[in-house]
């Protein structure tokens, strides 16, 4: 018994639509001597690693329950373009006797040079996907540049043959929401001015809507692509700044000197007092509690690098720098400073020598 896996991307590339790469299969299945149990389309899903597909998830548990023992398709790179899952799919069909027979790629795993030249075309096929993404990441980062920000429009800005640019008419609303916050004013306090004055006609400003205008680096000129990102990629001065990075810096201090953690009653002594070692970005209070033992645990963070440091560790150098001192001054009261007094009691010594 034999099934059939079809992939509507070769539509795309190649231009075959679903009916005829169904036809084709049929008739390779038909010359194999195969019986065609089922279809599965996976409509619209490419085969970049990662992508959930449904049918696919249902022709392997078919395998599983012994309902077919070969999966035919028109191309290997229908089924993945990954080394990693493609390895992961011939030790599945191994465990469960089964085999991938190919169209066009003259592929058959039931042998171990069938195998050798999967992996090959695996590999090509991955290849030519992280190229593809290499240029895609080189031509935004060019782009972005040069204010061509791929995100929507923020207030204060606007579109000039696609490039973001200062809008004259609204941006002194946004110079006003740095100003007011940091003659202290909070996030809702400032949305309730704007409210009442109707700003832009509108009475739906927000607490969070303030709170995003403070924390967006294009205010200050810059921008950062893939935040929610693991790794997000940061590029200083790609537009016209609004308010200079210094306000835009002293705001963010405040915020932190505003902010509250609910779980400790007690002041984070140290916020806004100490720098971050890699940017000099100002450190914020965080607290974590273990779960088994509910002990809570205390340290700072830099938001940007994402680094923490201890308090215990800050507590403890700081007592070691205030040891030093004691020690310094210990040495100034006991040796240097009876020294000096018993030379300027001295009379008869040469001062200007």
């Amino acid at each position: 018994m034999r099934s059939v896996g079809v992939s509507t991307e070769d539509q795309a590339r190649e231009g075959f639509s679903l009916p005829e790469q169904k036809e084709r299969l049929e008739t390779f299945c038909k010359f194999k001597g195969y019986t065609i149990v089922d279809y599965y389309t996976d409509a619209g899903i490419s085969a970049k690693q990662g992508n959930l597909r449904p049918d696919f998830e249902r022709l392997k548990e078919d395998i599983k329950s012994k309902k077919i023992n070969t999966m035919v398709a028109l191309k290997l790179d229908r089924i993945t373009r990954s080394i990693y899952d493609w390895e992961k799919l011939m030790t599945f069909l191994d465990e469960n006797d089964a085999y991938l027979d190919c169209a066009n790629d003259d592929i058959n795993t039931t042998n171990a040079n069938g195998k050798m030249i999967s992996r090959i075309l695996t590999s090509v096929s991955q290849n030519e996907i992280e190229r593809t993404s290499e240029r895609t990441k080189i031509g935004l980062a060019g782009a972005i540049k040069q204010g061509h920000i791929p995100n929507r429009t923020p207030l204060g800005f606007k579109r000039d043959n696609k490039k973001l640019v200062v809008d004259p008419l609204n941006k002194d609303i946004v110079v006003r929401v740095f100003d007011l916050y940091l003659e202290g004013k909070s996030h809702q306090t400032i949305a309730n001015i704007y409210n009442q004055e109707k700003v832009l006609g509108k009475t739906n400003w927000y607490d969070s809507t303030i709170q995003k205008i403070l924390s967006n680096e294009l205010y200050k000129g810059d921008f950062v692509n893939g935040r929610k990102t693991k790794y997000p990629t940061y590029y200083e001065n790609v537009v016209e700044p609004i308010v200079s990075k210094e306000k835009w810096n002293n705001c963010q201090s405040q915020k932190q000197r505003n902010a509250r953690h609910y779980e400790r009653t007690a002041t984070y002594l140290f916020t806004n007092k100490l720098k971050c070692f890699n940017c000099g970005c100002f450190l914020g209070g965080k607290a974590t509690t273990k779960q088994k033992t509910g002990k809570k645990y205390y340290y700072y963070q830099c938001k940007k690098c994402k680094t923490n440091y201890k308090e215990v560790d800050i507590l403890e150098l700081l007592a070691m720098q205030i040891v030093d001192l004691v020690k310094l001054d210990d040495l100034m009261n006991n040796y240097y400073t009876p020294f000096i007094k018993s030379k300027l009691d001295n009379k008869e010594i040469d001062y200007e020598k």
